[in-house]
């Protein structure tokens, strides 16, 4: 779409080229105190200012005194005015400090992206292809900010309001308040003390641009007692870019002020030309005024990997208690990294892969990741879980298994609700119990109800009977698999069951018919079927320890096998009385080939390096020798020399 010439109205208010001096308009319906500019209200930051920022000496423009996000409510609350305004209608208002306690509720700044990402991925019906995260700075102060766009349907003045009001006003402006939803401004809130909200949209053949202010640096220095949010809205269906005036004009130039004097774009062509990257459609988020952590320094690291952002506190959390390789190798294992990498975190954050939409961060697209890729010995548990207050039983799959690099101590189900990750690695076994070590799985429990800030469920009912039933899980697959993988010798059950399946030799060399397996192949029978299924005509004298006893179709033998059955009698003897050290043999012969592999492998690894070796001392000694005949050359000519 080619860009759009604002063409305003006779009427309008025309802003002149200051736009940038801060001429603070009030915002309409209220009232703009006055605002103390002395030098002690700014508290110290690390920040980076710009020496050639666009910022007036005069202007408001300027961070909250508390940049740290768990700091940022602990100021007093002023009285609130009683009576309605201009003859405004009486209504309960909402105060800023709401929009700060409001974001409390996402104790991760993780968690706060993913309420972000959401939208994006709820606009994947829309046409949306992909969603990109990245840094930015802020063009006033050169401070780092975040930014979130996508290429949806985007959203008309109508959604817009809808996306960023908190509470209800009688006024029909740009200001106005609604009653809508709450995920937006918990999510910018949490990751910064303001946001600004660009999108372009086209619906029923209109197609607009709006922008919308979400500050709570405004509204705090300010001293406003009631949320303000400034939106302007443009009609862009023909050739111009023509101003949507609901109210009155002033009150559209008040809240373009507005946008101006407090957002990161000082003037109306720098505000306008954020849409030139969102092309026909799309919605483009910037949080800026990024909040610190207790040490003055940015929660979110954007430093140490150009292509990642971390959480600065996460990755240090623990990188120095463990130095050991069981140690490092935990803390390289996505369970670990999604707790400080947003990358890994995003990575498996949806269950079902994307076709034709793509997560950017930092200009590379996250390959979403799944865990089950990753195991062995995987087994699939149908889960049948009654709705609460109704008859209804509902299918739910749960998909297990080891995690190839086990033994491990990395254990846990993730959790998904309607293909969006709540808890990941849940661990239901209890602390501290080593039973359930390796064992990872994932199901969808689209039944119960996540938290508010979804990473975590209700705590209903249904919510405790599905920890119940997959800690039955986690053990019932433990006790018959662990065996396999060398982490536990077998149950006794096991083992009688072992017991029970054992063949005498001497049956096996009477039978001419049937070859008879050699010992390794019997021990890897055993292991791999540790149920065999038993004739009928067995079953009654499963627990004999008799090897000479008589079994069904067994012909007597005569002949020169006399001697060969004399001898395997003796060797069938001996084994019938340790048919237990036989299954703890199969155990340690599972753990013995195991590590000859890792051996064999390591000895390959180390053969072609002494080659490599060997190559080059050849090389080495091949241009000595001829170094070493050049040099008596010269001798001898030095010594033929000397006698002439």
């Amino acid at each position: 779409m080619p860009p759009k010439v604002e063409k305003l109205p006779i009427n309008v208010v025309e802003l002149d080229s200051s736009d940038d001096e801060g001429t603070g308009v009030p915002v309409v319906g209220m009232t703009k105190p006055e605002i103390n500019h002395g030098g002690n209200s700014l508290s110290k930051s690390p920040v980076i200012e710009n020496p050639n920022a666009v910022v007036p000496p005069d202007s408001n423009y300027r961070p909250l005194d508390s940049r740290s996000f768990w700091r940022a409510g602990n100021f007093e609350v002023g009285r609130i005015k009683s009576s309605a305004i201009h003859g405004e209608l009486e209504h309960a208002r909402v105060h800023p400090k709401f929009l700060h306690s409001n974001a409390t509720s996402h104790k991760w700044a993780f968690g706060a992206i993913a309420e972000l990402l959401d939208n994006a991925v709820d606009e994947v019906s829309s046409g949306a292809t992909f969603v990109k995260i990245d840094r930015i700075s802020n063009p006033r102060d050169n401070s780092p900010a975040l930014l979130f766009q996508d290429d949806g349907g985007g959203m008309d003045p109508d959604r817009l309001r809808k996306c960023m009001s908190l509470g209800y006003s009688s006024k029909t402006s740009n200001s106005t308040i609604g009653q809508y939803g709450n995920g937006f401004k918990t999510s910018t809130m949490r990751l910064g003390a303001d946001v600004i909200v660009f999108s372009r949209s086209s619906r029923s053949g209109r197609a607009t641009q709006s922008v919308g202010l979400l500050s709570y640096t405004f509204l705090r220095r300010t001293g406003q007692d009631d949320v303000i949010v400034p939106m302007i809205d443009y009609d862009i269906t023909g050739h111009w870019a023509e101003p949507i005036v609901y109210g009155s004009q002033d009150d559209w130039s008040t809240n373009l002020n507005t946008i101006l004097e407090w957002s990161p774009f000082a003037t109306k062509l720098d505000l306008l030309q954020q849409f030139d990257d969102i092309k026909s459609h799309g919605t483009r988020i910037i949080v800026f005024n990024l909040w610190l952590n207790d040490e003055g320094i940015y929660e979110l690291n954007f430093d140490d990997d150009d292509e990642d952002i971390t959480l600065r506190d996460e990755a240090n959390h623990g990188n120095t208690s463990k130095t050991n390789k069981r140690g490092r190798e935990l803390q390289s294992h996505i369970s670990y990294r999604l707790r400080y990498s947003l990358r890994a975190y995003t990575s498996i954050l949806y269950l079902k892969k994307f076709t034709n939409f793509s997560i950017i961060l930092r200009g590379k697209p996250v390959e979403q990741y799944n865990i089950l890729d990753e195991l062995k010995l995987t087994k699939v548990i149908t889960y049948r879980p009654q709705l609460a207050g109704t008859s209804k039983e509902i299918l739910v799959e749960t998909s297990l298994g080891f995690v190839k690099d086990t033994p491990s101590s990395v254990c846990g189900f993730n959790v998904y609700h309607k293909n969006r990750l709540i808890r990941p690695f849940w661990k239901v076994t209890a602390d501290g119990s080593s039973k359930g070590n390796g064992v990872v799985g994932v199901l969808e429990a689209n039944f119960i109800e996540p938290a508010h800030d979804k990473q975590d469920f209700e705590r209903s009912s249904l919510f405790f009977k599905l920890e119940t039933k997959l800690k039955q899980i986690v053990m019932d697959y433990w006790k018959g698999h662990c065996h396999l993988i060398g982490l536990k010798p077998l149950e006794p059950h096991l083992q009688n069951l072992l017991r029970e399946s054992f063949v005498p030799p001497q049956v096996q060399v009477a039978n001419a018919q049937t070859p008879s397996p050699t010992k390794f192949q019997t021990v890897t029978d055993l292991a791999a079927h540790p149920r065999p299924h038993l004739r009928s005509a067995q079953s009654g004298n499963s627990r004999r320890t008799n090897c000479n006893m008589e079994l069904p179709g067994v012909q007597p033998m005569t002949g020169n096998a006399t001697e060969s059955v004399k001898k395997d009698t003796q060797i069938s003897s001996s084994s019938c009385m340790s048919i237990d050290q036989i299954c703890e043999e199969n155990i340690q012969l599972f753990r013995r080939c195991e590590s000859f592999i890792q051996r064999e492998t390591e000895l390959k690894r180390t053969i072609e390096e002494l080659e490599k070796e060997l190559e080059d001392t050849k090389k080495k000694t091949s241009e000595l020798s001829t170094r070493l005949e050049s040099q008596k050359k010269l001798k001898l000519l030095k010594q033929l020399g000397q006698k002439a």
